[in-house]
């Protein structure tokens, strides 16, 4: 007889999404088992940026400290062409006063996955390593996955809701039935982690856009370690095993990189696709199993960390019975909007990287490099650009759990960071942030309210003197308006069971 077991959230895949997403739960008490089919945790970096709105999600947990001491800032960008260096971008604390990470963090996947492995130790949670999620159905009331065990024993798991993050070939995907609609780019790329040196290896963000060939190098954490990725000559792409010997060394000597030691070596195909649904009835898509897109700008990995801490506070709610289970619909459409967004931006871009058109070429190589310096030392440009890229400007407007306005913050939209008013947002739960006299007593059962005192930094974020924000457990603001007893009835319809 197959082993059985229960717990309350059952989650596939144990890559950064899925650890954001069980430890987030395990914080709020929630029951949560996470599986996952390897043998151990990645030791290859893989994904590599950490943008600022996952930090503050770390913040939240207690972890971005720690992220940022393990990691690596990179303060400039650097284009080359035909050898030399065209333009010098110096990002610096880009996002100064926007966030209080105002820059762009190398992280490694393999790094970020062990920060989040030991936190979910703390909670005395393990990853169940060689457990393979084989199928599962939805019941109705509860879910029942069907797990083979790392001694090769069966197991029938019953849970209250399954999340899939286990990646592009998703099972929880294939057994919900859920389209994967989109395509895969023509080209190969190759990743390589290196020891190398050269004038290249700088401690900046280098691409070099030159006609026969394509070359990003990211600086590593460590004394002349960094990350090359550029595209693989035709003639190796259709070689049966790709080994570093059969990257085209011509890019390479033009540019005076000199590869010391090669630490892993990888090549891939790049893809665009979106799921059609991200819900189906007790499970749910997150990260590589709902969206996959083109690496230009670093979005895949902190895209699936958002959609695991978004669902990650819904569910808890619903399972501590503080919440309907309707609260569970807004997930989908919340994050789907963002992911097909993502994809049509990075899509675009991609394609004038890596296309071979004269038009393109030319753009690349003479153009972007004079152009991008001198618009990115405008500060209205560089604001703009860390916006965008950091992910803070990603908003809920359009959800259920979005309304009001006060200033010129809106329902919907992340909360304005102040350089105070993060502090509060490590209890994980709801609460009314007030800036400067309010001219009545916000009192909502169950929530507390912060207040804050006005000064440049409240005025510069647009908050309204003495207005009510009703801020979600994610830092997103959920009602913004002066009516204290609006927040109390929004929690009554919306949130609260």
């Amino acid at each position: 007889m197959p082993r059985t077991s229960e717990c309350a959230v059952l989650v596939a895949g144990a890559g950064p999404t899925g650890l954001m997403l069980a430890l987030w739960l395990a914080r709020k008490g929630v029951d949560v088992r996470i599986i996952d089919k390897t043998a151990e945790a990645g030791t290859t970096s893989r994904a590599l940026v950490v943008h600022a709105r996952t930090l503050e999600f770390f913040q939240q947990l207690g972890l971005a400290d720690e992220a940022i001491a393990r990691g690596r800032k990179f303060a400039g960008m650097r284009l080359w062409a035909h050898g030399e260096e065209r333009g010098h971008v110096v990002l610096g604390d880009i996002g100064e006063g926007l966030s209080p990470f105002p820059f762009m963090l190398i992280l490694p996947q393999d790094e970020q996955e062990r920060l989040l492995i030991e936190a979910l130790g703390a909670q005395g949670i393990e990853v169940e390593r060689r457990t393979e999620l084989l199928s599962f159905e939805d019941q109705g009331e509860k879910v029942v996955a069907t797990l083979r065990r790392a001694d090769g024993t069966g197991e029938s798991c019953a849970c209250a809701y399954l999340a899939g993050c286990d990646g592009t070939h998703s099972t929880v995907r294939h057994d919900m039935q859920v389209d994967f609609p989109g395509a895969t780019y023509a080209h190969m790329f190759y990743v390589a982690d290196v020891r190398a040196s050269g004038p290249m290896i700088n401690g900046d963000l280098n691409l070099a856009l030159d006609t026969a060939d394509f070359l990003a190098i990211f600086p590593m954490p460590g004394e002349g370690k960094a990350r090359l990725i550029g595209t693989v000559k035709n003639s190796a792409a259709e070689a049966e095993r790709l080994q570093w010997k059969d990257v085209s060394p011509a890019i390479l000597e033009r540019l005076k990189v000199n590869v010391e030691h090669v630490n892993w070596f990888s090549t891939y195909h790049v893809h665009h696709r979106v799921a059609n649904q991200f819900r189906k009835g007790r499970a749910f898509l997150l990260g590589d199993a709902a969206h996959i897109h083109s690496p230009v700008g670093g979005q895949g990995m902190n895209t699936g960390l958002g959609d695991a801490v978004n669902l990650a506070w819904k569910l808890a709610m619903v399972l501590e019975g503080r919440s309907d289970a309707r609260l569970l619909d807004t997930y989908e459409p919340e994050r789907i909007a963002f992911a097909r967004r993502l994809v049509a931006t990075t899509d675009r871009a991609f394609t004038f990287v890596t296309s071979d058109g004269a038009l393109a070429r030319r753009v690349r190589e003479d153009v972007a490099p004079r152009v991008i310096p001198a618009v990115m030392e405008l500060d209205a440009a560089r604001r703009y650009m860390f916006r965008t890229v950091s992910q803070i400007l990603i908003d809920y407007r359009e959800s259920p759990l979005s309304a009001g306005r006060a200033g010129r913050v809106h329902g919907g939209d992340r909360l304005p960071w102040t350089g105070a008013n993060y502090a509060p947002l490590q209890s994980l739960d709801w609460q009314v942030h007030v800036y400067g006299p309010s001219p009545e007593t916000i009192l909502v059962p169950g929530v507390p309210t912060r207040e804050f005192r006005r000064d440049a930094s409240v005025d510069r974020a647009g908050f309204r003197s003495g207005a009510a924000y009703l801020v979600r457990p994610d830092g997103y603001v959920a009602l913004a308006g002066t009516d204290a007893r609006a927040i109390g009835a929004f929690m009554q319809h919306q949130v609260i069971r």
